[in-house]
């Protein structure tokens, strides 16, 4: 037992489940509450943020959508931005929260790869352009995704060749945009999580496209507003903007991943 620690909670094989300075109002758990078969673990960590720490029960959803919407505007001004549209959960929701943000100041550029599910590039246009107002540039650029990944096999290096040919188009289209400042990107923060050994020894799980940073040819900066957020919230987040259900229900599996689950 460290100095100053009283013991608060035994089990029948631990001696020490529950730890605590109160006075320096520190306290440790010999098991984990966050797992779900934990019995009141829900209870300890609200008795923790809530009676230790002493937070408030006022932040919403609705919340973060009106602080965000406050950040964009006030990170972007008056210059415009452009944005990779996937049709993917990540990405529509990102593009409806920037459109109500900064409106005409986004324009989203749809890239169909050759990676696509059936007709959705077509449903993508058709929600984004022509439902919800937003400005989307469609590039059919199959025949060069396929060129570069043909006789690839391995999944990384397949991850990476996409990440490199996305660049390559956006900045392309960045090119055709006066005034297009800023590049924004769909990311959450299991992305981040699984891209990067934050701490060590940690293992990078898999690389992202869209974590990293960008090339400095691109003369873009990032813009990322979702970054923060675990895919269950920004299903709320798309619930709050409007965005229609079978974007914001549908299973995620980004354009990328069929290059990389099919092996050939």
């Amino acid at each position: 037992m460290p100095k100053d620690f009283a013991v608060v909670a035994t089990t029948e094989n631990s001696d020490y489940a529950v730890i605590e300075n109160r006075e320096r109002k520190f306290f440790g758990l010999q098991f984990h509450p966050e797992v779900v078969h934990t019995p009141r673990g829900k209870e300890l960590l609200a008795n923790f943020v809530h009676g230790v720490c002493g937070c408030g029960k006022n932040w919403t959803m609705r919340s973060y959508l009106e602080k965000a919407v406050a950040d964009i505007r006030a990170q972007v001004g008056s210059e415009r931005v452009i944005l990779g549209l996937s049709g993917g959960v990540d990405s529509s929701v990102a593009a409806a929260l920037l459109h109500k943000a900064i409106g005409d100041q986004l324009t989203c550029v749809f890239v169909d790869h050759g990676l696509l599910r059936l007709n959705e590039a077509e449903q993508v246009m058709e929600t984004f352009a022509r439902h919800m107002g937003v400005k989307v540039i469609h590039v059919d650029a199959s025949a060069v995704f396929m060129e570069k990944l043909s006789g690839v096999t391995d999944p990384e290096k397949k991850r990476k060749i996409i990440g490199a040919e996305f660049v390559e188009v956006f900045q392309a289209e960045a090119r055709k945009l006066p005034n297009a400042k800023w590049l924004a990107q769909g990311t959450i923060y299991p992305d981040v999580i699984e891209s990067m050994s934050v701490h060590g020894p940690s293992q990078t799980i898999k690389s992202h496209h869209n974590v990293g940073g960008l090339p400095e040819i691109m003369h873009l900066s990032l813009i990322e507003p979702l970054r923060s957020l675990f895919k269950d919230e920004v299903r709320r987040v798309g619930r709050e903007l409007g965005i229609d259900e079978i974007f914001i229900g549908r299973h995620p599996f980004p354009g990328p991943g069929l290059g990389i689950r099919i092996l050939g």
